[in-house]
Formats: C-alpha cells, sequence, structure tokens
C-alpha cells in the first residue's frame, strides 16, 4: 500500500461528504491538506464547515488548512491555493469533488441553477486545475482527480436532467483532455466514480431521503478507492475513468458490506453507469 504521508492535498468540497472522506483518508497517513468550503457557519440542513473538517484531519493525524472558498470565484481559488503553497510549500495533488445537481428536465432547470451547476462542475474542475498546475508541476508524483463520471453518451443518461448531464460530464471531458495536455509533465488526470449511491447530504436531503440513504454505501468506499489512485505512480496511470468497486477488487477487496449504510440491503446504482 502506498502513503500519502507528507503530501499536500487540495481538496474541494471537503466540508462534508465525500470530499471530507478522501480528506480524512489522507490524514491518516499524515498528509497535509487545504480544506476548500463555502461553509464557515453551521447550516440548517448540511452538516460540517470548514473548520470542523480542519479539526477532524487534525485528529486523524493530517496537518490542514482552512480556506473559506467559493470555487465559482478565481480569486478566491488563487488565494487558497497560494496560502496552501505558502503552508506547506508545494501541491501534490488536486482533488476536484465540489459539485452542483439539480436533476430537472430542460423546461423545469432556472437558467440560475443552470449557471450554477456549469460553474461549480466543469467551470471550477477546470480552473482549479490550471490554478494549480504550476505547483503541480514542481511536485514528484503529482496527481488530478476528478469526481466525475465515465464517458458514458447514451441518451437516457442525458434526457432526464440535460443540464445537470452536460455539466458533470463536462468534468470528464476535462480528464480526457488534461491526461494528454499534462502528460510530458507526469502529471495523472483520472476519474473516478461509485458504482453505488453514496450516502451524502445531497442524497438525504435532495435526491430520495432516508429510504435512499438506507440503500447506499458511505463515503469511505470512494475514499479508499481515491487513496489506491493518489498513490501510485502518476507516469503510470493517467486517463482513466474509474469506478470505486472496480479499484479496490483490483487489489483483492471482495468483502464490501463494511461499506454498506445497511449491510445486506439491495444496493442502488448510482447514475451513468
Amino acid at each position: 500500500m502506498g502513503t500519502l504521508k507528507k503530501k499536500t492535498l487540495v481538496v474541494t468540497g471537503a466540508t462534508r461528504g465525500i470530499g471530507k472522506a478522501i480528506a480524512l483518508r489522507a490524514a491518516r497517513d499524515g498528509a497535509n491538506i487545504a480544506v476548500l468550503g463555502k461553509t464557515s457557519e453551521p447550516h440548517p440542513k448540511l452538516r460540517g464547515t470548514v473548520s470542523e473538517a480542519v479539526a477532524e484531519i487534525e485528529a486523524a493525524g493530517g496537518q490542514a488548512l482552512g480556506c473559506i472558498c467559493d470555487v465559482r470565484f478565481e480569486d478566491q481559488v488563487a488565494e487558497a491555493v497560494a496560502s496552501t503553497v505558502a503552508r506547506f510549500g508545494g501541491i501534490d495533488v488536486l482533488v476536484n469533488n465540489a459539485s452542483a445537481i439539480s436533476l430537472t428536465d430542460t423546461r423545469h432547470t432556472d437558467m440560475k441553477r443552470f449557471d450554477l451547476m456549469h460553474q461549480v462542475n466543469v467551470r471550477a474542475s477546470f480552473m482549479c486545475a490550471k490554478l494549480c498546475l504550476p505547483a503541480l508541476e514542481r511536485a514528484s508524483n503529482p496527481h488530478i482527480l476528478n469526481l466525475a463520471p465515465p464517458l458514458n453518451f447514451e441518451q437516457r443518461w442525458f434526457a432526464p436532467h440535460t443540464a445537470y448531464s452536460i455539466a458533470k460530464f463536462g468534468m470528464s471531458l476535462c480528464v480526457l483532455g488534461m491526461a494528454g495536455e499534462f502528460a510530458k509533465a507526469g502529471i495523472a488526470v483520472n476519474a473516478l466514480w461509485p458504482k453505488t449511491v453514496i450516502a451524502t447530504a445531497a442524497v438525504e436531503n435532495l435526491l430520495g431521503g432516508q429510504s435512499v440513504v438506507e440503500r447506499s454505501r458511505h463515503p469511505s468506499i470512494v475514499a479508499d478507492a481515491a487513496h489506491l489512485i493518489l498513490t501510485a505512480p502518476s507516469r503510470m496511470r493517467s486517463g482513466n475513468f474509474f469506478i470505486d468497486e472496480e479499484v479496490l477488487r483490483e487489489v483483492g477487496v471482495t468483502d464490501f458490506e463494511k461499506y454498506a449504510v445497511t449491510p445486506g440491503a439491495e444496493l442502488l446504482p448510482d447514475f451513468f453507469v
């Protein structure tokens, strides 16, 4: 097993869910984590703030830098990147996890929501990669990991929620292009997506509630898969669209019950797989 000890990760949307799980898994190795998130004060429906994530990361064994940052704004991301480099000396890994979702059809998608999804999903992923690039080029094993689906261009994944699908697949297209663009610099660019629904705040509050949560897996499965990807040699594994369970099966994991919210439950497949 590889390690992220003393590596520096920039994780967007790291205050809860998959982003925080990835950060905590790296923290257990002794990594440095820049926590990028908007939530500075407790939210009535969304658990987790930047300061709480920082405390959990440090309790897990890592070092953390809290960055109150809205990834839609270039100046805020640039400041967070500069602060990370100043604090930890560089950046080894960028995890583009922040995402916005609205599973609405064209008629019912207002343009404000359309713009939000494109700004947070594809535009922020592109911008974070652009702004982290100089530091990543100096790293010994640099990685960019987008929480994005495999490029599965089937009508059934677009027709019910065209705006969301375009925004999410835009993150995947960044992987395809940047993997080739950054290959000479040795920067791995990959995507990771869950096979099943993951129990996150979005699922609990927007996508079905507790009944769906009970048929989901914990974010730790995505975090464990991400750890394997991010500790691999960057020049040997780039341009891939990984599925969490498949990554873990490659290293011999066969028992996935520990990841289930309700052991023995029939799990729900995620979108795009």
